[in-house]
């Protein structure tokens, strides 16, 4: 029998046992009980430095919950004059930060699952899968890939995922 414990274990444990006679709201403050279920394998909400996302963030880049790695979608956010945009240089912006979201989760892209590519013409399918595939040395991951009307903040290509944990 394993008799090492931590102050997470034991608040856990404390938490629950406060739980079954009813007087955890008396007791522990919401915001404890919330870091305590993120500790315990709950969901952890992070920014794009993969700091703990704060109550005023309205919506999180990595979502990391049982094992899974869910990366909100990226788009270019290209400052530049949309002359110069090419389907190219969005796709692989937007596939580096893919890159960087999924690191901060905990994972490669080696751990990516799924993608959904979201382009503003289908014309742009074959530049957008050239960049893609470089990414993929080792095979890619299930992808679908639709034309939207529109995407918001300057991009050509938007891209979303969900990734396999493989360190912590």
């Amino acid at each position: 029998m394993n008799l090492t414990f931590t102050r997470r274990a034991f608040a856990a444990r404390f938490a629950s046992m406060l739980s079954a006679f009813g007087v955890t709201a008396a007791v522990l403050p919401n915001r404890a009980l919330a870091q305590n279920a993120q500790d315990a394998g709950g969901i952890r909400k992070l920014n794009s430095e993969g700091k703990p996302g704060s109550d005023k963030d309205v919506i999180m880049p990595v979502v990391v919950h049982n094992g899974l790695i869910y990366v909100a979608g990226q788009g270019a956010h290209d400052s530049r004059d949309p002359k110069e945009w090419t389907i190219e240089s969005h796709t692989g912006m937007v596939m580096d930060k893919i890159k960087k979201h999924v690191d901060i989760g905990g994972g490669s892209m080696d751990s990516i699952l799924q993608l959904n590519v979201f382009l503003v013409k289908i014309e742009h399918w074959d530049g957008m899968h050239k960049v893609f595939s470089t990414y993929f040395p080792h095979g890619g991951p299930a992808r679908t890939t639709v034309a939207v009307a529109a995407l918001p903040g300057d991009s050509l290509v938007e891209i979303n995922c969900i990734a396999a944990v493989t360190r912590k």
